[in-house]
Protein backbone atom coordinates (compact mmCIF):
# COMPACT_ATOMS: atom_id res chain seq x y z
CA UNK A 1 0.00 0.00 0.00
CA UNK A 2 1.30 3.39 -1.06
CA UNK A 3 2.09 5.41 2.40
CA UNK A 4 3.57 9.04 2.33
CA UNK A 5 5.04 9.81 5.94
CA UNK A 6 2.39 11.59 6.55
CA UNK A 7 -0.32 9.07 6.99
CA UNK A 8 1.43 5.89 8.09
CA UNK A 9 0.09 4.17 11.44
CA UNK A 10 2.86 2.67 13.28
CA UNK A 11 1.42 1.77 17.01
CA UNK A 12 0.90 -1.80 17.12
CA UNK A 13 -1.96 -1.10 19.68
CA UNK A 14 -3.65 1.87 17.45
CA UNK A 15 -3.76 -1.25 14.64
CA UNK A 16 -5.14 -4.05 16.55
CA UNK A 17 -7.76 -1.55 17.82
CA UNK A 18 -8.73 -0.79 14.33
CA UNK A 19 -8.57 -4.52 13.41
CA UNK A 20 -11.75 -5.41 15.93
CA UNK A 21 -13.39 -2.83 15.23
CA UNK A 22 -13.84 -2.64 11.55
CA UNK A 23 -13.03 -6.36 11.26
CA UNK A 24 -15.27 -7.33 8.14
CA UNK A 25 -12.57 -7.97 5.53
CA UNK A 26 -11.60 -8.61 2.51
CA UNK A 27 -9.27 -11.67 2.09
CA UNK A 28 -7.60 -11.70 -1.45
CA UNK A 29 -6.02 -14.62 -3.36
CA UNK A 30 -5.30 -16.33 -6.50
CA UNK A 31 -7.68 -19.25 -7.37
CA UNK A 32 -7.39 -20.91 -10.60
CA UNK A 33 -4.94 -18.55 -12.01
CA UNK A 34 -6.81 -15.17 -11.63
CA UNK A 35 -7.24 -12.63 -8.46
CA UNK A 36 -10.24 -13.73 -5.89
CA UNK A 37 -12.25 -12.39 -3.01
CA UNK A 38 -13.92 -12.48 -0.08
CA UNK A 39 -15.84 -10.62 1.73
CA UNK A 40 -15.98 -12.13 5.90
CA UNK A 41 -15.33 -11.53 9.11
CA UNK A 42 -12.16 -12.32 11.04
CA UNK A 43 -11.19 -12.59 14.45
CA UNK A 44 -7.87 -11.65 15.69
CA UNK A 45 -5.53 -13.28 17.98
CA UNK A 46 -3.16 -11.10 19.07
CA UNK A 47 -1.10 -13.51 21.20
CA UNK A 48 -0.98 -15.81 18.41
CA UNK A 49 -1.09 -12.78 15.50
CA UNK A 50 -3.10 -14.59 13.39
CA UNK A 51 -6.91 -13.85 12.19
CA UNK A 52 -9.10 -16.95 12.11
CA UNK A 53 -12.20 -17.36 9.97
CA UNK A 54 -14.16 -19.56 8.05
CA UNK A 55 -15.13 -19.59 4.17
CA UNK A 56 -18.52 -20.90 3.01
CA UNK A 57 -17.62 -24.96 1.25
CA UNK A 58 -19.16 -24.22 -1.83
CA UNK A 59 -16.81 -20.80 -2.22
CA UNK A 60 -13.69 -22.59 -4.08
CA UNK A 61 -11.22 -19.92 -2.70
CA UNK A 62 -10.22 -22.32 -0.31
CA UNK A 63 -9.34 -24.99 -2.62
CA UNK A 64 -6.34 -23.76 -3.75
CA UNK A 65 -5.13 -20.35 -1.15
CA UNK A 66 -2.77 -22.56 1.22
CA UNK A 67 0.33 -21.67 1.20
CA UNK A 68 -0.72 -18.28 -1.31
CA UNK A 69 0.90 -14.98 0.02
CA UNK A 70 -2.41 -13.68 0.65
CA UNK A 71 -3.66 -9.86 1.80
CA UNK A 72 -6.71 -8.94 3.69
CA UNK A 73 -8.18 -5.28 3.56
CA UNK A 74 -9.51 -3.76 7.04
CA UNK A 75 -11.17 -0.37 4.92
CA UNK A 76 -12.44 2.00 8.13
CA UNK A 77 -14.41 5.19 7.55
CA UNK A 78 -14.25 7.17 4.41
CA UNK A 79 -15.43 10.11 2.91
CA UNK A 80 -14.91 12.76 0.08
CA UNK A 81 -13.14 16.03 1.09
CA UNK A 82 -14.40 19.53 -1.02
CA UNK A 83 -12.32 21.65 -1.60
CA UNK A 84 -14.77 24.07 -1.08
CA UNK A 85 -14.64 23.83 2.78
CA UNK A 86 -11.13 25.51 2.49
CA UNK A 87 -9.81 29.03 2.69
CA UNK A 88 -8.35 29.21 -0.82
CA UNK A 89 -9.64 27.45 -4.26
CA UNK A 90 -6.26 26.43 -4.92
CA UNK A 91 -6.98 23.07 -4.21
CA UNK A 92 -8.35 19.61 -5.80
CA UNK A 93 -11.25 17.22 -4.02
CA UNK A 94 -9.32 14.57 -2.07
CA UNK A 95 -10.73 11.32 -0.40
CA UNK A 96 -10.11 10.55 3.60
CA UNK A 97 -9.86 6.95 4.98
CA UNK A 98 -8.46 4.98 7.05
CA UNK A 99 -7.15 1.42 5.94
CA UNK A 100 -5.19 -1.70 7.16
CA UNK A 101 -3.96 -4.12 5.02
CA UNK A 102 -2.76 -7.61 6.43
CA UNK A 103 -0.32 -9.58 4.58
CA UNK A 104 0.20 -13.68 5.59
CA UNK A 105 -0.26 -17.29 4.59
CA UNK A 106 -3.50 -18.68 5.23
CA UNK A 107 -3.73 -22.82 6.59
CA UNK A 108 -6.79 -25.14 6.91
CA UNK A 109 -8.13 -25.90 10.19
CA UNK A 110 -8.87 -29.55 10.95
CA UNK A 111 -9.24 -29.84 14.43
CA UNK A 112 -13.01 -29.51 15.92
CA UNK A 113 -11.86 -28.17 19.24
CA UNK A 114 -9.92 -25.28 17.15
CA UNK A 115 -12.75 -24.90 15.31
CA UNK A 116 -16.23 -24.65 17.64
CA UNK A 117 -13.61 -22.43 19.73
CA UNK A 118 -13.12 -20.40 17.13
CA UNK A 119 -16.95 -20.16 15.89
CA UNK A 120 -17.67 -19.50 19.56
CA UNK A 121 -15.02 -16.34 19.65
CA UNK A 122 -16.34 -14.66 16.66
CA UNK A 123 -20.43 -15.51 18.18
CA UNK A 124 -19.42 -13.82 21.36
CA UNK A 125 -17.87 -11.05 19.48
CA UNK A 126 -20.59 -9.60 17.88
CA UNK A 127 -23.29 -11.19 20.00
CA UNK A 128 -24.74 -7.57 23.09
CA UNK A 129 -23.49 -8.84 26.57
CA UNK A 130 -27.12 -9.03 27.10
CA UNK A 131 -27.54 -11.40 24.42
CA UNK A 132 -30.06 -14.52 24.95
CA UNK A 133 -27.95 -16.75 22.14
CA UNK A 134 -25.13 -18.73 22.33
CA UNK A 135 -23.25 -21.20 20.41
CA UNK A 136 -23.50 -23.74 23.23
CA UNK A 137 -26.88 -23.86 23.69
CA UNK A 138 -27.28 -25.18 19.75
CA UNK A 139 -28.11 -29.04 19.46
CA UNK A 140 -24.80 -30.38 18.97
CA UNK A 141 -25.84 -32.40 15.84
CA UNK A 142 -26.99 -28.41 14.46
CA UNK A 143 -23.44 -27.40 15.15
CA UNK A 144 -22.35 -30.87 13.60
CA UNK A 145 -24.35 -30.27 10.50
CA UNK A 146 -23.67 -26.83 9.86
CA UNK A 147 -19.91 -27.11 10.17
CA UNK A 148 -20.14 -29.27 7.09
CA UNK A 149 -20.65 -26.41 5.21
CA UNK A 150 -17.72 -24.00 6.27
CA UNK A 151 -14.00 -24.71 5.47
CA UNK A 152 -12.26 -22.88 8.97
CA UNK A 153 -8.93 -21.17 8.52
CA UNK A 154 -5.99 -19.31 10.35
CA UNK A 155 -3.57 -16.55 8.61
CA UNK A 156 -0.74 -16.24 10.35
CA UNK A 157 0.31 -12.52 9.76
CA UNK A 158 3.79 -11.96 8.16
CA UNK A 159 3.21 -7.79 7.65
CA UNK A 160 0.90 -4.85 8.07
CA UNK A 161 0.52 -1.72 6.72
CA UNK A 162 -1.57 0.71 8.19
CA UNK A 163 -2.81 3.69 6.46
CA UNK A 164 -4.79 7.00 8.07
CA UNK A 165 -4.88 9.87 5.93
CA UNK A 166 -6.92 12.38 7.76
CA UNK A 167 -5.60 15.76 5.76
CA UNK A 168 -2.38 15.76 8.44
CA UNK A 169 -0.77 17.23 5.84
CA UNK A 170 -2.83 20.38 5.76
CA UNK A 171 -2.41 23.16 8.03
CA UNK A 172 -4.11 23.08 11.80
CA UNK A 173 -6.56 25.27 10.69
CA UNK A 174 -7.59 23.83 7.00
CA UNK A 175 -7.82 20.53 9.16
CA UNK A 176 -10.62 22.19 12.02
CA UNK A 177 -12.73 24.02 8.96
CA UNK A 178 -12.55 20.28 7.10
CA UNK A 179 -14.02 18.96 10.51
CA UNK A 180 -16.87 21.41 10.63
CA UNK A 181 -17.98 20.33 7.10
CA UNK A 182 -17.64 16.92 8.16
CA UNK A 183 -20.15 16.98 10.89
CA UNK A 184 -22.36 19.56 9.32
CA UNK A 185 -23.38 16.72 6.85
CA UNK A 186 -24.42 14.18 9.79
CA UNK A 187 -23.77 11.11 7.47
CA UNK A 188 -22.11 8.19 9.38
CA UNK A 189 -18.70 8.07 7.91
CA UNK A 190 -18.08 11.74 7.74
CA UNK A 191 -18.60 11.72 11.56
CA UNK A 192 -16.15 9.21 12.27
CA UNK A 193 -13.57 10.70 10.08
CA UNK A 194 -13.93 14.21 11.61
CA UNK A 195 -14.07 12.01 14.94
CA UNK A 196 -10.60 11.01 13.75
CA UNK A 197 -9.33 14.02 12.96
CA UNK A 198 -10.00 15.99 16.04
CA UNK A 199 -7.73 12.92 18.05
CA UNK A 200 -5.18 13.77 15.45
CA UNK A 201 -5.21 17.71 16.10
CA UNK A 202 -4.58 16.59 20.07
Amino acid sequence: MYIPKHFKIEDQDTIYDFIEKYSFATLYSQYNGEPCATHLPLLLKKDENALYGHFARPNGQWKDIENQATLVVFQGPHCYISPSWYETNKAVPTWNYVAVHVYGKVKIIEDEKVILDSLNDLVNKYEKPDSTYNLNDVDPGVIKGMTKGIVPFKIKITKVEAKAKLSQNHPAQRQEMIINNLENTLLHDNLQVASLMKKNLQ
